[in-house]
């Protein structure tokens, strides 16, 4: 399931309004710990050490990625500065070589992100940008400089911070995600990306949503993690989903009135044991919550019958878990969860 079917989703519900508050929400930690526990399973010699390892890679790709596509509009720029210095260096140049319409280069949210803290110092520290990859940049530069928005943009009387960040956020949403060359190069660069650029580019619209005129930067970019609790959920669930299978799925099949395993989708079975995880090992978490969020991960990467399926049986194993003091809810509106 692509992330542009995901993050279609996403948007469709008031659970967007959630999301948006750092890079990673909890729905999309469960898909990321529910893709690499479907690796497990299927390559064979993975421990839980290095499955751990590939979870925490995983998302830190996806967060490489958001600082990457930051990148897009500067390399943008910095090539249409390049193309109005060529044209000042022709034998005869022209009145409009002489003096060019600076507007797009001189783009005040983009010099905000140039100068962005956060971005510089991620940076220095990683290893991140296009300079292998020209071709990119430059067909960018032809298909938004041959757009009607940009046309518009660069005729316009006068100049206001409002428009140049209109303009930075329709070159994401109208250009870069459009261009479907880039994510074969993305694809290309890295497996993890596979499915993550749309929902990608939607965070980056929504930080220069965020940037004001009267700071310097702009402001913060998202952090990768609302804080320390959210990246320990993600290597707990794994953790306890792997130790504890045998135990998961032996609830599955006697709730299952005793199907065989190998009856139940592959993928439908490794949704229930991470629901069942979940329910034990996160006391916060509603177990109403924990169903819904699972069913909804269902839709995306089962068959259109495993919603109703899976549903029915959590009702049953969470409803002898409480019966058996092993769902055990705590904090506000949490005590004595029916």
């Amino acid at each position: 399931m692509c992330m542009r079917r995901l993050f279609a989703y996403f948007a469709s519900v008031s659970f967007l309004k959630v999301l948006f508050c750092r890079m990673f929400s909890r729905r999309l930690l469960r898909i990321k710990v529910f893709q690499t526990l479907y690796a497990y399973h299927k390559v064979e010699g993975k421990t839980y050490a290095s499955t751990e390892k590939e979870l925490l890679h995983s998302i830190g790709k996806s967060y490489e990625l958001y600082h990457l596509l930051l990148l897009l509009i500067l390399d943008v720029i910095d090539y249409a500065e390049s193309k109005i210095e060529l044209a000042k260096q022709k034998k005869v140049p022209s009145e409009a070589d002489l003096h060019p319409n600076t507007r797009f280069i001189d783009n005040q949210l983009a010099t905000q992100l140039r100068n962005n803290r956060d971005l510089r110092r991620y940076l220095e520290k990683h290893s991140v940008s296009w300079v292998q990859y020209p071709e990119i940049i430059k067909n960018l530069f032809l298909l938004f400089t041959d757009s009607d928005l940009y046309l518009a943009y660069m005729e316009e009387p006068d100049r206001t911070y409002k428009q140049d960040k209109k303009l930075v956020e329709r070159f994401y949403i109208d250009i870069v995600m459009n261009y479907e060359d880039l994510y074969i190069n993305l694809e290309e660069q890295s497996i993890y990306w596979i499915d993550d650029v749309d929902f990608v580019i939607k965070m980056i619209v929504k930080t220069l949503k965020k940037f004001t005129a009267d700071q310097a930067d702009g402001g913060s970019l998202m952090p990768m993690f609302k804080d320390k609790e959210d990246e320990d959920y993600a290597r707990t669930l794994l953790r306890k989903t792997i130790k504890n299978e045998k135990p998961y799925l032996e609830m599955i099949r006697a709730s299952a009135n005793n199907w065989e395993l190998e009856r139940i989708a592959f993928t439908d079975s490794l949704i229930l044991q991470l629901a069942i995880s979940e329910a034990i090992e996160f006391s916060t978490i509603p177990t109403k919550v924990t169903i819904n969020e699972f069913l909804e991960i269902a839709k995306l990467y089962s068959t259109h019958k495993s919603s109703q399926f899976i549903n029915g049986i959590l009702d049953n194993i969470f409803a002898g878990l409480k019966k058996d003091g092993r769902i055990k809810k705590m904090g506000r509106g949490l005590i004595g969860e029916v």
